[in-house]
């Protein structure tokens, strides 16, 4: 089984590319977002935990995020591998996903970065807001926050897969052709 984990600034263009991957490679993708929809939607037990945490406003805490793809790595069939969207965002998650894999003797296959410089990430991000009619995008202090949170809480993970030699960057710049095309060239070498 392959482990993907598609990592990226916002605006990055990760959902864009995930459904081309998953297609191409025979993955189930993993976004942790959707993830928790479907457990509340399914009214499960840890549906119900998240259920409960977000309508207080809190965050779902590792744990059950962890829980939620842990089922899906045991329970999906039928794939060649998983493409993780949206965790590890952290070195503490990327531990327990290493953790997670261990049990069964396997581990991360490759880190795919999608990397943009900044001034890149807010022009995306306000040109999402206008086609999606997304509020929450349009705001400039919004949108430098989530950079801010980008750089502080997910950024040191770069350095946590370099040093384990899964780590590979893409530019991101170009066309959504000319980024999926360098995808798939690394992906082709897994």
């Amino acid at each position: 089984m392959k482990y993907f984990i598609l990592f990226g600034p916002p605006g990055a263009g990760k959902g864009t590319q995930a459904s081309s991957m998953v297609e191409k490679y025979n993955l189930r993708h993993i976004s942790t977002g959707e993830l928790l929809r479907k457990e509340i939607a399914a009214g499960s037990e840890l549906g119900l935990k998240a259920k409960s945490l977000i309508d207080a406003g809190a965050l779902v805490p590792d744990e059950i995020v962890e829980g939620m793809i842990e089922s899906e790595f045991r329970t999906v069939k039928g794939v060649a591998g998983f493409l993780l969207d949206g965790f590890p965002r952290t070195t503490a998650q990327a531990a327990a996903l290493d953790d997670m894999l261990a049990k069964t003797s396997e581990e991360v296959t490759a880190v795919v970065s999608i990397m943009i410089p900044d001034e890149m990430i807010r022009e995306r991000i306000k040109h999402r807001a206008s086609i999606e009619g997304r509020a929450d995008d349009a705001n400039d202090e919004t949108i430098s926050n989530r950079i801010k949170t980008y750089h502080d809480k997910t950024e040191p993970l770069v350095g946590y897969y370099k040093a384990k030699g899964k780590y590979h960057e893409i530019d991101g710049t170009g066309t959504i052709e000319e980024v999926r095309a360098k995808i798939c060239d690394l992906m082709d070498r897994f």
